[in-house]
């Protein structure tokens, strides 16, 4: 199925030396911890749609996943999308609810709640590449096409980039730096001027690897109704097996699918049509 590569952006080097600087290294190290954490809410229900994340970005305040597909519907994209923050939710209000029952443990968890609940609220903003401009972006491209989404997320991610930086200057000038404002303002603009809809996922597929054969693998035979979906026959593959699915008609066996036979079909079937179009 292929690996999880995982970079770093420039930005994160940067604010990681900042807050090293500052004595608050504990801090940007939760902060990533937390990030891969929110990734790991993507991975997740991107598995369950038919996807695999295919790369992953660490960025100061969060994490970035790549790839290159067409074909993905905007409802599973805004459902992926919005996996990240609901997971980060999740972990504050799991270590919220055992203040109650352990108190003690706040003095060590508070800094995990406090950076999960705002990486929730950070990525829900309507820009790219944050999870609330994939949503935007999904939306507005079902409804007005993806021309007008693209541009309206370009004009809104510009002007809260611009509002963030502005921002940092006044306080500067005022005398409270806030650098985490500065890298989190041009991350925003990053993003808005580079070419968002690349930042997309990839299709799962399982295919026979020679160096897998040389060690001996498992056959996995699966049984399925004509009626799935390629993206529903993605989810249930086993990239650890050779895979074996026979197609029924009722009680009735009208194909076998082998993993050669699904790569081919990725190369050009549409993951939403039913497998017996391509019997």
């Amino acid at each position: 199925m292929g690996g999880l590569s995982l970079t770093v952006h420039p930005l994160f080097f940067i604010c990681g030396i900042y807050y090293s600087l500052t004595g608050k290294l504990f801090v940007f190290l939760i902060c990533t911890v937390t990030a891969l954490a929110h990734e790991l809410g993507h991975s997740f229900v991107a598995g369950g749609c038919g996807y695999r994340l295919n790369k992953i970005t660490l960025m100061p305040f969060g994490a970035v996943v790549k790839g290159d597909i067409e074909g993905l519907k905007f409802l599973d994209e805004m459902k992926i999308a919005i996996a990240g923050p609901v997971l980060n939710i999740f972990i504050g209000l799991f270590f919220i609810a055992f203040w109650w029952i352990f108190p003690e443990i706040y003095a060590y968890t508070d800094v995990i709640v406090s950076t999960s609940l705002s990486m929730a609220l950070v990525n829900m903003l309507p820009a790219f590449p944050l999870d609330g401009g994939r949503v935007l972006s999904a939306y507005l491209s079902m409804k007005f096409g993806t021309k007008v989404a693209e541009r309206t997320c370009k004009i809104t991610g510009s002007a809260l980039a611009f509002i963030l930086l502005a921002i940092f200057l006044i306080t500067a000038i005022k005398g409270t730096l806030n650098v985490s404002l500065l890298f989190f303002g041009l991350f925003v603009l990053f993003g808005a001027l580079g070419r968002a809809r690349e930042n997309k996922y990839v299709k799962v597929y399982s295919a026979v690897n020679k160096e897998k054969l040389k060690h001996g693998i498992a056959i996995k035979r699966q049984a399925v109704d004509k009626s799935v979906t390629l993206k529903k026959l993605l989810s249930i593959l086993d990239e650890n097996a050779m895979n074996e699915i026979e197609v029924y008609d009722g009680e009735y066996k009208k194909a076998v699918f082998t993993d050669q036979k699904i790569k081919k079909l990725l190369e050009k079937g549409d993951l939403y049509s039913p497998i017996e179009k391509y019997i």
